[in-house]
């Protein structure tokens, strides 16, 4: 009788949370790249953003109900606060994907910075051409000061 050893790879999982820590959000797996844009809004809040799919590969969890929403313009998406601390933690699509998915997007500024510094950038044009920038080779370390 043979027995096959089975090897179980541990899915990376990547965490932050709020200033206050009243709102913890989890990626699970690899993260690809962390993405700064450079519209009205990004530029303002100074984000590093890491996407996925809601439920799949981010899990928001907001135990005492202190997330709040804030959606300008087309009302397309919303970017999430947390009403305590103030800390912007997440973007979510407003509309799921024709598969029931929301996409969303978590603030890697809230992550442990050893955690996420290898992380490549992928420079964001959402203010004039809505198009991915020439990656340049830097990473998450490059934009914490």
């Amino acid at each position: 009788m043979s027995h096959i050893a089975k090897t179980v790879t541990a899915q990376k999982l990547t965490r932050g949370s709020c200033l206050c820590g009243n709102v913890h959000w989890e990626f699970r797996g690899e993260i690809p790249d962390a993405t700064i844009c450079n519209c009205t809004a990004c530029r303002r809040y100074g984000v590093l953003w890491a996407y996925e799919y809601e439920g799949h590969g981010i899990s928001i969890y907001d135990p005492h109900a202190q997330l709040v929403g804030y959606q300008r313009g087309s009302n397309v998406l919303s970017f999430n606060f947390c009403k305590t601390c103030g800390n912007l933690v997440s973007w979510r699509r407003t509309k799921a994907e024709e598969d029931g998915r929301l996409r969303i997007a978590v603030n890697l500024r809230l992550a442990e910075p050893a955690d996420v510094a290898d992380i490549p950038i992928v420079r964001f044009d959402g203010l004039h051409s809505f198009d991915d920038l020439p990656i340049d080779g830097r990473a998450v370390t490059d934009f914490w000061f």
